[in-house]
């Protein structure tokens, strides 16, 4: 019968061959630190009252596992706190022990480009011009068909604006009393006496007296005329009123596929998502002594459960006119326990300094900060001022 494999007290830690990925291996801290988180868990297992049916690697595996799944757990957090700020840059940049500071301000730009391109104020798609020729009499023209299919070859195009409007307004403004200023001598000019200085006299009014006269004009062309105007629905432009003489007629738009493709950024090699951003595993020796204690907790509640897991496939082991329970189900239960607080704290540690908490945090205190001052006191100064009063009275007299 084979010699059953336990723990003897010591192990040693090889790079390169006691761990499955050595993943840590090349740092000199965990190296120094393997062995005796191993002496430790066996320890706290019961060693050397009770056999530990373990070998060094078997501790070396967790302890392993329980650095890289620290460091998975804090880089899912940075992941999530940074993943706004760090779209879009290099792949090439590894952001693991580095402070990353920065907004979502960029993002936000790009996308309200979009909207103001719509809105005419601005944004990253060309807003180009085009003209038809309006026919004596005829109201209604197709500018996808006249304009689009022929000089966008075909792709549908996006009228936002039609340069189809009436006469100025200020253009035909005439006061025959010259209470702004402007009527004799625009009369005067027209007769071809502009070089001459009428007796006139000009009276100052107030600015808004010539925009009810501008308003005035505009509200008796568009109730008592046919005022310019025009419906334009799918591209599809109708005029009022109907066209005296034949003239041409211009508008701006945009191309829609080029609007569309404005509004979508594809880039490659960048950070896109949470598969590619660069968080690598954390340097052990960066790693300080709180998350290093989160390490051999969470190291010791791997080998209950891998403990547990071999003494679980023999219930009991026959000895002399007797035989010995096991205590595998107990352990791996007590095991998985233990992993899932570990976790659990852990995550609410780290979403306790996130950003939006932070920011939160010091909302609050600053509110609170408010509600204490308010409270305090004001400091109220008693003073005369008779002296003022009795130094303004002799510079009065």
């Amino acid at each position: 019968m084979a010699t059953a494999r336990v723990w003897q007290g010591s192990a040693t830690f090889t790079s390169g061959s006691s761990t499955p990925f050595g993943t840590f291996d090349n740092d000199s801290e965990f190296s120094t630190e393997a062995p005796k988180v191993a002496k430790w868990c066996a320890t706290r297992l019961g060693y050397p009252i009770v056999d530990i049916e373990l070998q060094g690697d078997n501790f070396f595996a967790c302890f392993e596992e329980a650095s890289a799944e620290y460091s998975a757990q804090v880089n899912q957090f940075n992941i999530r706190n940074n993943m706004g700020t760090l779209q879009g840059q290099s792949l090439s940049t590894n952001h693991t022990g580095k402070s990353v500071n920065g907004n979502e301000l960029y993002n936000i730009v790009a996308i309200s480009d979009s909207y103001g391109t719509l809105s005419g104020v601005g944004g990253n798609v060309d807003i180009q011009k085009g003209h038809i020729t309006v026919n004596t009499g005829s109201q209604e023209y197709d500018l996808q068909a006249l304009w689009g299919d022929i000089s966008e070859s075909g792709n549908r195009i996006d009228v936002t604006r039609v340069f189809y409007e009436s006469t100025p307004a200020i253009q035909r403004f005439f006061d025959p009393y010259s209470v702004s200023g402007q009527g004799t001598l625009n009369l005067i000019d027209e007769f071809g006496f502009g070089s001459f200085s009428p007796a006139a006299q000009f009276i100052l009014m107030p600015i808004y007296e010539d925009l009810l006269r501008i308003q005035g004009i505009e509200f008796n062309d568009q109730i008592r005329k046919s005022a310019h105007t025009f419906n334009i629905v799918n591209n599809k432009l109708q005029i009022f009123p109907k066209p005296p003489t034949e003239y041409e007629l211009w508008f701006e738009y945009m191309v829609n596929t080029e609007f569309r493709d404005s509004g979508s950024q594809i880039v490659s090699n960048v950070i896109s998502d949470y598969s590619n951003i660069g968080y690598d595993f954390a340097v052990y020796s960066n790693i300080n002594d709180v998350g290093k204690q989160w390490i051999r907790k969470y190291t010791l509640a791997l080998v209950k459960e891998l403990l547990g897991a071999i003494r679980e496939k023999y219930s009991s082991i026959p000895i002399p006119n007797s035989d010995v329970s096991l205590d595998g189900a107990s352990l791996r239960a007590e095991a998985q326990t233990e992993k899932d607080m570990l976790i659990e704290q852990l995550r609410e540690n780290l979403e306790e300094i996130s950003r939006k908490a932070r920011m939160e945090n010091e909302a609050n205190m600053s509110e609170q900060q408010q509600q204490i001052l308010g409270r305090a006191p004001l400091a109220i100064y008693i003073g005369t001022i008779i002296p003022f009063l009795s130094m303004l009275g002799g510079l009065i007299w």
